[in-house]
């Protein structure tokens, strides 16, 4: 058993459900939390440290999670932002990225990355991976090189893992994959069906725990063609999440309206992949209809508020997603910022400015978009909205007296911490990060700095 004493700490009420059903989070002074095998066993509120528990000063709040992350965009952060253009300028330059990974250069840098997330009080990712095979399309001798390489990088991290395989036949709607993109593809829906198959078999047999778990994405409805989603709603393992990029771009909606006659929420209706299970991401660009059916399916919407934001991508309608019924979760995405407590902010900043009204979403409905909301996301447990028995002990801890805080009320945190202010990160019950140091790796900006030598 290892115990912790938290200062403060957001813990599942034991009081009446709010309106939604579920538990609301409560600030507790004094807590010591026990773990048995990474979970939590017992909380006990006001009371003093005990012989041998770990003590942590600050806010306890549960660890986040990152709904949608593309690893190795992180080589773009700083050096991509400047000139004009839009998101197609951008992919251009992320394409030269893709093309210079290797499998041993790719498991270096999202080691570096991973790590980085970890410090930022990141305990789970979901990783959106297409760079399967050789520059030129031919897979490796090892056929699963790459998404091996990320999952030796999440487990050297300590972060969990739910490794999204992905699909990507088509350079866009009618257009074949160009040379840039050919080692994303595979030849139809079913050799990427059996590619999936034998991924999670080799997956399963090097890494036999919860840390790691494999689903499946659909790049966007412009990469994988209409007979192609019709093979993957027929065939796919239904015990896995599915995601797919979804009205990120005017144009992709343009796009799919004059070949199909629908908008690419209305194509996935149209073979039944609208689904709890779903996690649309972006979602920036919809109609009134195309909220109606994503509420209604009880999908989640992975919004990247930084990553809208510095792609100049829109500001998507979280807020009547939300009542729609939709669950809203966070992501990082190209990783401009790897930071949950920024996501949050920038989630409520957009509502504000597209609506003219403050308080769209409430601190504890954002606190549950980055975290029980994006474990609709993934394949791995992650630790709840608050601390509760049961949970996976994964949380981290805010310094509530920096200059960036002084003087916040623990739950408005979200509107004043960074992860500058995260001190601490449990996962599994383990202490994995202090002060911004990975306690296995070291500092993460050493790591990335290492890490991107081999790019240009």
């Amino acid at each position: 058993m290892k115990s912790f004493w938290c200062e403060t700490a957001v813990i599942a009420s034991n009081g009446t459900p709010g309106d939604d059903g579920r538990s609301v989070p409560e600030v507790a002074t004094g807590v010591r939390v026990e773990t048995i095998n990474g979970r939590i066993s017992t909380i006990y509120t006001g009371v003093q440290p005990e012989h041998g528990d770990e003590m942590l000063v600050g806010v306890a709040f549960p660890a986040a999670a990152n709904a949608h992350s593309h690893a190795f965009h992180r080589i773009l952060r700083g050096r991509t932002h400047d000139g004009r253009g839009d998101f197609w300028v951008w992919r251009e330059q992320m394409y030269q990225s893709a093309s210079e990974l290797t499998p041993e250069k790719y498991q270096k840098l999202a080691t570096a990355v991973f790590a980085e997330m970890v410090v930022s009080g990141f305990s789970s990712v979901a990783e959106f991976h297409y760079v399967h095979h050789q520059p030129e399309g031919a897979p490796y001798a090892e056929p699963h090189a790459m998404e091996l390489a990320l999952a030796r990088a999440a487990m050297s991290a300590g972060i969990r893992l739910t490794l999204l395989d992905t699909l990507y036949l088509t350079g866009g709607i009618g257009t074949p994959l160009s040379p840039d993109q050919a080692r994303f593809g595979d030849a139809d829906a079913m050799a990427w069906l059996d590619r999936l198959a034998s991924l999670r078999d080799a997956i399963a047999e090097e890494f036999p725990s919860e840390a790691v778990g494999v689903g499946a994405a659909l790049h966007s409805v412009r990469a994988v063609p209409e007979e192609a989603l019709e093979i993957v709603a027929k065939k796919l393992p239904r015990d896995i999440p599915l995601h797919i990029h979804l009205s990120e771009q005017p144009a992709e909606n343009q796009a799919c309206e004059q070949a199909y006659g629908t908008t690419p929420a209305g194509l996935l209706a149209r073979y039944g992949l609208l689904s709890q299970r779903l996690s649309a991401v972006h979602s920036t660009h919809l109609t009134q209809d195309d909220i109606s059916l994503l509420g209604r399916a009880s999908a989640t919407v992975v919004m990247c508020p930084t990553t809208e934001a510095d792609l100049a991508d829109g500001i998507g309608p979280a807020r009547e997603l939300f009542e729609s019924g939709a669950t809203i979760a966070l992501g990082t995405d190209q990783h401009a910022v790897i930071d949950p407590w920024l996501e949050m902010r920038t989630l409520e900043h957009g509502e504000r400015l597209g609506s003219g009204q403050r308080g769209r979403f409430s601190p504890e409905e954002l606190l549950q978009a980055a975290t029980e909301g994006a474990a609709h996301s993934m394949a791995t447990p992650i630790a709840p909205q608050a601390l509760q028995v049961g949970g996976v002990c994964d949380f981290m801890v805010i310094n509530p007296s920096s200059t960036r805080t002084a003087g916040s009320r623990p739950m408005q945190l979200a509107f004043s911490a960074t992860a500058s202010d995260v001190t601490h990160v449990v996962i599994g019950g383990e202490l994995i990060a202090s002060n911004g140091v990975h306690t296995r790796l070291g500092i993460p900006g050493a790591l990335l700095t290492e890490a991107f030598k081999e790019f240009s």
